[in-house]
């Protein structure tokens, strides 16, 4: 199967970019509602419509969701794609359908989506409540996973610019996790078959994206959603969908997810059961904290009348202005940078720093400076 030309037949054109709303993604509901498989299953805390999808008649449950954060959306596009498969009337959409019950919840957090931020209406991270059930969306998903009764959970996530594969200097623009179910992060029947899945998984996407998938952190936390539907018995796989090079918009990596979602269902409905799954799945490498957005080398910098050589760094903040996500620039560290790397790198070669307030950088200012007078740069990059 070859999933890059899957991908671009099955795209869906409508959504990209970062900024997905309830409002983007409504009238594709619409459409693919052709024989009642849309419901809206409850209410965000501003009243907007939270909605299920379901499709398909096979044994095997799948349950999926997205946007539980609202400005992680690249798995929304990716799962659109996926649902663009199901409805197609293709082999691989009969023989899946024949396989699986698929129910997606496409977008969890549609206050958080519209406000572009992690957190719903109440400010409340849904994926720390999943005990408490204190929100109205999180009760809906609790809600929708007892009465579907799935056999597999997808819980559909984005992870920031700065998690690298180890110490690889690679950015981690896939990251799979199968949640613990105790603090021991122990392995029982339900984990491993999650386990077992990821390293599937992984090992098909190798050839598209090598080198450049992670493991998320496994540390258990029953207050995150995914530990608790594993301690319930019932195996979770955790999407993280990261960067890739001059991505930002993350519509290369929505193409990852897209590869990840039908290799997953792929391996299950042909029951291709991994050798030694816990070792593979266990030398996928970790996710680690080792990336800036920018970063700048020997920079010149006169301070208090003394010059001397360093370097800095600058992260980008996802800034929403007028319906845009806006990615402007700020200098978040100064120092050696041991041990880090950047996604845009600029070596000075001893060029003297300069800004419109002073001649030395500053956290937390937008990076807009000069280099010797002459080079310009404006929110991180250089003004040609």
């Amino acid at each position: 199967m070859n999933l890059e030309q899957l991908f671009s037949q099955y795209k869906e054109e409508s959504i990209h970019g970062r900024y997905i709303t309830l409002d983007s993604i409504e009238p594709l509901l619409q459409k693919l509602n052709t024989n009642k498989q849309l419901k809206v299953i409850g209410k965000s805390v501003l009243g907007r419509s939270i909605y299920s999808y379901q499709i398909g008649e096979g044994e095997t449950k799948i349950f999926l969701w997205s946007q539980m954060h609202g400005n992680e959306s690249t798995t929304t596009k990716a799962l659109f794609d996926f649902l663009n498969v199901l409805t197609s009337g293709s082999d691989l959409a009969k023989q899946l359908l024949m396989d699986f019950t698929f129910c997606s919840i496409p977008m969890l957090n549609p206050d958080g989506a519209t406000l572009y931020t992690r957190e719903n209406a109440n400010k409340i991270d849904l994926n720390r409540d999943s005990q408490d059930l204190s929100q109205p969306e999180s009760r809906i998903l609790r809600e929708t996973f007892e009465s579907f009764k799935p056999d597999y959970c997808f819980n559909l996530h984005d992870q920031r610019t700065i998690f690298g594969v180890s110490d690889t200097g690679r950015p981690a623009t896939l990251s799979f996790l199968a949640p613990s179910y105790d603090e021991e992060r122990e392995i029982n029947e339900s984990r491993l078959k999650a386990i077992n899945l990821i390293a599937g998984i992984n090992e098909v996407l190798q050839v598209y994206l090598p080198n450049q998938i992670g493991r998320f952190d496994d540390s258990f936390n029953i207050n995150c959603i995914g530990d608790t539907f594993q301690y319930l018995g019932v195996p979770t796989l955790l999407f993280e969908a990261g960067h890739f090079a001059n991505d930002y918009d993350r519509e290369e990596t929505r193409k990852f997810v897209f590869m990840a979602l039908i290799s997953s269902f792929t391996i299950l409905s042909e029951n291709v059961i991994v050798d030694n799954g816990i070792n593979k799945y266990l030398n996928i490498p970790q996710n680690k904290v080792v990336f800036y957005d920018l970063m700048y080398k020997n920079i010149r910098i006169n301070y208090d009348g003394i010059e001397k050589i360093t370097n800095f760094a600058a992260q980008y903040k996802e800034e929403l202005f007028e319906n845009q996500i806006y990615f402007n620039a700020y200098i978040s560290e100064i120092g050696e940078l041991e041990n880090h790397f950047g996604h845009y790198v600029y070596d000075a070669e001893g060029a003297l720093y300069k800004d419109d307030s002073g001649d030395f950088p500053k956290l937390n200012q937008k990076a807009d400076f000069y280099l010797d007078n002459n080079i310009k740069f404006v929110n991180g990059m250089i003004k040609v």
